[in-house]
């Protein structure tokens, strides 16, 4: 696909993502303890925005220490966001919001929808989970799944936004496995579908190759596999 972000996945449900002006974005940076995580890319000096879509520690990952480093702006769920001021985060930092809402920023814009799925940090309550929709100006609208399984909402967020480009959860255990996220791809009806979430500890053992297995059964979107570090959009 043609466009004008650059999108790299960086192993479990990290994702860096450069639009359209130059802003970096990072999903979930789960980086420095990520095994999957290349070491180049482990500590970048480069953030402008970190967008978060629950608060267990194999998302928030590096949060606190990359904005302290860099500055960047961190969205996140109100209650997440409050947990991580405590750990020192700044209130010009901060950019809180909940399901249903959308903030606008230079060049693209972020929808928190549902999630079906947990959310704690540090062993306490850090709102519910979901799941981030991105929307680029002039380019594609890329959706994040974030830690889910099936739910019908899915149909509503393919009627409504359109994805382009979606990553599933597929490791099964914690999240879907590879047959579920299959029949979600199909509820949405996205062009592009990259698998995530799996590989990453023993305990994930969905199969990007069955996934794609999957989908290739239920509808005639395209399965990208990037490795992790690999850039798989522009």
């Amino acid at each position: 696909m043609d466009t004008k972000i650059k999108a790299w996945w960086l192993g479990h449900s990290a994702f860096r993502i450069e639009s359209p002006s130059g802003k970096v974005i990072y999903i979930d940076p789960f980086l420095s303890q990520n095994p999957m995580t290349p070491d180049d890319q482990k500590n970048p000096d480069d953030v402008d925005y970190i967008l978060l879509t629950h608060g267990h520690e194999d998302h928030v990952g590096d949060t606190s220490d990359l904005a302290k480093k860099t500055g960047c702006k961190v969205v996140a769920q109100v209650e997440l966001s409050h947990l991580l001021k405590k750990e020192g985060l700044r209130d010009d930092q901060r950019i809180e919001f909940n399901k249903g809402g959308t903030v606008h920023f230079d060049d693209f814009s972020v929808t928190l929808v549902n999630a079906n799925h947990s959310s704690s940090y540090g062993g306490q309550y850090a709102g519910e989970a979901g799941g981030l929709i991105l929307s680029f100006e002039d380019d594609i609208c890329f959706y994040h799944m974030g830690d889910t399984n099936i739910f019908s909402d899915l149909e509503i967020y393919g009627e409504i936004y359109d994805p382009h480009v979606v990553a599933v959860p597929i490791g099964d255990h914690y999240t879907m496995g590879p047959q579920e996220a299959a029949i979600c791809v199909d509820m949405i009806g996205t062009k592009i579908a990259v698998p995530m979430h799996y590989g990453t500890f023993p305990v994930l053992t969905g199969e990007p190759k069955e996934f794609k297995s999957f989908v290739n059964d239920y509808c005639d979107t395209e399965v990208v596999i990037p490795k992790p570090g690999e850039k798989f959009l522009g």
